[in-house]
């Protein structure tokens, strides 16, 4: 059934919140002193995607929902990886989508030295130590999930020797993956997150806040509890797979006396059908150019999406239907694309577009006549008001509207066959114009019938067809981006330099480019206005290649739905 009315999405899509009623549990038992504090703590080192949009709206919509607060820090911990590029870009998207840290924008890098002075008590309290081992030697140490640990033979080092080399590793006086401090804890746990994990490393490397003031940067689960409490952070949301990270969160924070410290509640992330969200792969298609870069609209990064012409309000209403889980699940990308097709039914103005060309004369029809319809913009609002469409005797008609050699049931034009032309009169195909070499149809030649004029109170004979079509007097020359799914299923995907990540591969034709015509309502419209082009889908002004020269449409989404919904 096709997406055609608000708000019909089953409630079997709407996934009960478990973080609300950990949360209205600790109201009542006023464990944070009526305080809800959430934080968004991304790593600067790519551009956000779908997923951290949802990670987005759980923990600034959870503070807008109680009244409370939400930070925004920046992971800052991996100069090598880093760049304020990513910084900008990640402010950018949060705002786009409607969020708004206010004055509370933090940076990991800003508590270096207080999470020095942290790691220096560790060291004192004898529960820290500088290891030489390298890093191929401490996972050998570390053991498996089925067998324990072993212990460093740095292990049992003095504190003053241990604090003696911590100083100089800050001083820069040994080489990078020369030495690591690590938590003394367990090795023997059966938790390996707790068999002594590294605190900090060497990485003689330039900050984008910090220059070489540092060589020494502390690992991200050593800063990320500590940089949480240093915030009055209540409640750190984050993904799933830090679950097993929660106990050394918690040690971290007890072994430092942090009072009534931040509690750690993991959800499930959003993974989606057709897409990869892991920013290693991402950064490999964008940089071995499989993409035109980070905003490539196939990409489901938040700018690609913003690009391509997805909303704001459809994506947060995407992670508001996907709900909050417990459990690892895949959602269908139909549904994101549902949203967006919700969201934007009832805004934007349906205008008429020809992607693949074909000429249709009108041979009876006077050579210096125009005349001019009154359309409405979206028949379901009126209140957007009509515009003036031109008609004239060239019209450009889609190539699939019209057949030779129609099969049974085809209700569009063919020879000797009659259509409406949409807001306008009955047309007959009388004559098809064909290449003599290649036999490919040039033109078709019809007639119309000017007592069939569309809104004149024509009430005779019926058609069974309706097409759209544009003056090609006056249509607007545009190149149109038809997007598909960047990847498929192995088995469905022809083989592309050997590309394959996760049992996907590249589809090659995730990108269709056409020069085709719109009519002239677009004229003078801004990169980012939106249209549907009727019998089509959505479309978006291209933001980055759209010049006063070359106008450029992308295909936000088509009309048809494969996502199955049930009406209430």
């Amino acid at each position: 059934m096709e997406d055609n009315c608000k708000n019909t999405v089953d409630e079997e899509y709407m996934r009960s919140n478990f973080i609300h009623t950990i949360i209205e549990e600790d109201l009542k038992s006023n464990v944070y002193g009526q305080r809800v504090h959430t934080r968004f703590p991304p790593e600067p080192n790519g551009y956000l995607h779908i997923g951290h949009a949802k990670a987005i709206c759980v923990n600034f919509g959870t503070a807008e929902k109680y009244a409370g607060l939400c930070n925004l820090r920046f992971d800052d911990t991996n100069p090598v990886k880093e760049d304020v590029e990513y910084v900008n870009a990640i402010k950018e998207d949060i705002k786009w989508l409607g969020f708004d840290w206010e004055d509370r924008m933090y940076y990991a890098s800003s508590y270096f030295e207080k999470l020095y002075e942290c790691a220096v008590t560790f060291i004192k309290k004898g529960q820290a130590y500088v290891c030489d081992l390298s890093a191929d030697e401490i996972r050998e140490y570390r053991g498996t999930l089925t067998s324990p640990g072993k212990n460093s033979p740095y292990r049992e080092r003095s504190v003053e020797e241990n604090l003696d080399l911590f100083e100089r590793m800050r001083a820069g006086e040994f080489e990078n993956g020369s030495r690591v401090l690590r938590a003394k804890i367990d090795m023997a746990s059966p938790n390996i997150n707790m068999r002594d994990p590294v605190l900090y490393r060497i990485s003689h490397a330039v900050h984008h806040r910090t220059g070489d003031k540092w060589c020494i940067y502390p690992m991200y689960d050593f800063a990320h509890p500590i940089s949480d409490a240093l915030e009055d952070i209540t409640h750190s949301l984050c993904s799933l797979e830090f679950q097993d990270h929660r106990p050394l969160y918690d040690w971290f924070l007890r072994e430092l006396a942090f009072e009534n410290p931040p509690k750690q509640i993991e959800f499930a992330r959003l993974e989606l059908t057709n897409i990869v969200t892991s920013k290693r792969k991402l950064r490999k298609l964008v940089e071995e150019g499989y993409v035109s870069g980070w905003d490539d609209p196939r990409l489901p990064t938040i700018c690609g999406m913003r690009r391509r012409g997805y909303t704001p309000e459809a994506i947060r209403d995407f992670c508001d239907r996907v709900g909050v889980a417990k459990s690892l699940s895949t959602v269908d990308y139909a549904l994101l694309e549902h949203c967006v097709r919700d969201d934007l039914k009832l805004k934007k103005p349906r205008i008429m577009a020809v992607k693949r060309p074909l000429k249709l004369v009108i041979t009876n029809y006077p050579e210096d006549r125009v005349e001019y319809f009154e359309v409405e913009n979206n028949q379901e609002c009126p209140e957007m008001g009509a515009r003036q469409v031109p008609f004239s005797r060239v019209l450009y008609i889609e190539r699939e509207d019209f057949m030779e050699n129609p099969p049974k049931k085809y209700f569009r034009l063919f020879p000797g066959n009659e259509v409406r032309l949409k807001n306008a009169y009955f047309v007959k195909c009388e004559k098809v114009i064909k290449d003599e070499q290649t036999g490919e149809i040039l033109e078709v030649h019809c007639t119309y019938d000017p007592e069939t004029r569309s809104g004149s109170g024509f009430t005779g004979r019926k058609v069974k067809g309706t097409i759209h079509w544009v003056s090609a007097q006056h249509a607007v020359k545009a190149e149109i981006r038809l997007y598909d799914h960047l990847f498929l299923e192995a088995e469905q995907a022809e083989d592309i330099d050997h590309f394959e990540l996760d049992g996907m591969k590249l589809n090659k034709h995730s990108l269709e480019v056409l020069e085709g015509y719109i009519e002239p309502s677009v004229a003078g419209a801004a990169p980012g206005d939106k249209y549907q082009f009727i019998r089509d889908g959505y479309y978006c002004i291209d933001t980055a290649d759209t010049t006063d020269e070359k106008l450029v449409f992308n295909r936000t989404v088509s009309l048809k739905s494969s996502f199955k919904i049930k009406k209430k």
